[in-house]
């Protein structure tokens, strides 16, 4: 089951992390743009892979583990990128939320699977739609030149910083949930 294609999918996820930052760095105008493009065509993957997972019936326990840390993996490098170029305080205050609340469920979520209540913790509708609107913000910040007059890395900062406040109410959700066991 490890060449699956849900696991393929997640696989080329993670490949594509050293390309992004390969691009990032490269002195083109077309190399930021790129990099955008390229981390949204890997935030479609995070969807198809949990679809054809389910729709092929490949769902594994090395897919189950795998897809989450390759999505916190490349949020947070490209994070990393995105605030090596733009150091304003909002930029990291933004950065360290998305990625603080990343290891907070991790850990959260790794604790509450070995009190056998892992599904208290479970992937929400509220943290899928924070996800969808972190890749759409982190690929126009990544993507930077306007496109069609639109200010694309202002938009993106905007659909970041909704995609961060997002992040801490899916939080505060997940750790209500686990309250419960975290008191005893």
């Amino acid at each position: 089951m490890a060449l699956n294609v849900p696991n393929t999918l997640t696989w080329t996820r993670i490949a594509a992390i050293p390309l992004i930052v390969l691009l990032f760095y490269m002195p083109y105008t077309w190399a930021d743009p790129a990099a955008g493009l390229l981390f949204a065509a890997a935030g479609i993957t995070d969807s198809l892979d949990g679809y054809f997972a389910r729709r092929l019936g490949q769902i594994s326990r090395l897919g189950a583990f795998l897809d989450p840390v390759a999505d916190k993996l490349i949020v947070a490098v490209a994070l990393v990128l995105l605030v090596s170029k733009d150091p304003r305080p909002l930029i990291v205050l933004t950065a360290a939320v998305i990625i603080g609340r990343e290891i907070t469920i991790s850990a959260l979520r790794e604790w509450m699977a070995e009190m056998g209540q892992r599904r208290k913790v479970a992937v929400s509708l509220l943290g899928k739609y924070k996800t969808t609107l972190q890749i759409v913000g982190l690929s126009l910040m990544l993507y930077r030149q306007p496109l069609l007059g639109l200010p694309t890395y202002r938009l993106g900062v905007v659909a970041t910083e909704v995609a961060a406040a997002l992040t801490l109410v899916s939080m505060i959700a997940y750790l209500r949930a686990a309250w419960p066991e975290l008191k005893r």
